[in-house]
């Protein structure tokens, strides 16, 4: 019922925040020697869900490690201005989903109540 009532928003909601945790690590650990970039692909994730997967199946299978433009001579793969540009579009995604299910809880709320 609950996948009738927001559909695949709950799914994308769970895929946003963990790639918002693996670009928040990435950027904690640019100093890091060695550490190596890990990001999500939101898109491919989000069409195995629609395809009938499962958010966490679709985490693991859609997650890899980034290929630095420029390499470090530490080992470190972290650019970040590719992470802060990616953080913040991720973090504008994950708000805007929010907002809808923000929005679609009131609406049922509203209706329960006879409004």
């Amino acid at each position: 019922m609950v996948d009738k009532i927001f559909g695949i928003h709950g799914d994308a909601l769970q895929l946003r925040s963990q790639r918002l945790s693996m670009l928040a690590s990435n950027i904690a650990n640019a100093a890091t020697p060695g550490y190596k970039a890990r990001d999500l692909d939101f898109d491919k994730a989000m069409r195995e869900v629609r395809g009938g997967g499962d958010a966490a199946s679709a985490m693991k299978g859609n997650a890899g490690y980034r290929v630095p433009l420029q390499s470090s001579l530490d080992g470190n793969t972290v650019e970040m201005s590719t992470e802060q540009t990616l953080f913040a579009e991720n973090a504008v995604g994950y708000s805007t989903t929010l907002s809808f299910l923000e929005a679609r809880v009131m609406t049922i709320t509203r209706a329960l109540r006879g409004e």
